[in-house]
């Protein structure tokens, strides 16, 4: 057999492997879905539900949300640890609106927990004034006698207008 017949064997075999590489490949790997499972639109409306309280000043409504042991880094790095100490934040300075927006939620399988993450921003007046802060947010969520409820949050400040950038960041 010429040598030019045998390269061109070993080139067509080399391809050959490669598109079934290429095939199995394709059947392994899925898009992700874009339909979320029920449990993280449950997640979802929990947020909505204490984004709706916080909006109203319910603050005892918004607390609920919390486990009693919740834990939050503050968006300028302040370590809040507890419900109350939580609550006592947003009712301290009642005109102060903050807002999370969720852009993925994750449920962990098979435990009753959840991941967040997202937007939030904060307006030093309402909803409709302007946001002086704003920045990402993770959330940890734990499923408690069948309701959400947050456990742990970290905010991290990545932009600010206004009043909300000569506030001081925890070194």
């Amino acid at each position: 057999m010429p040598i030019s017949e045998v390269g061109q064997r070993r080139a067509g075999s080399v391809a050959a492997v490669l598109a079934l590489v290429l095939v199995a490949a394709c059947r392994t790997v899925s898009p992700p879905s874009s339909v979320e499972p029920p449990e993280a639109g449950a997640v979802r409306a929990a947020r909505a539900a204490q984004n709706a309280a916080i909006v109203a000043g319910d603050f005892d409504r918004m607390a609920s949300y919390w486990t009693e042991d919740v834990s939050i880094r503050r968006a300028l790095g302040v370590q809040v640890n507890g419900r109350e100490a939580y609550r006592q934040i947003f009712a301290g300075d009642p005109n102060a609106i903050y807002q999370r927006h969720p852009t993925h939620v994750e449920i962990a399988s098979p435990w009753p927990l959840a991941f967040e993450t997202g937007e939030w921003e904060g307006h030093a007046g309402p909803l409709d004034s302007p946001v002086v802060i704003a920045g990402r947010y993770s959330a940890q969520w734990v499923k408690r006698d069948g309701r959400w409820l947050i456990r742990a949050e970290v905010y991290v400040p990545l932009s600010c207008a206004g009043a909300g950038c000569s506030w001081k960041a925890v070194p």
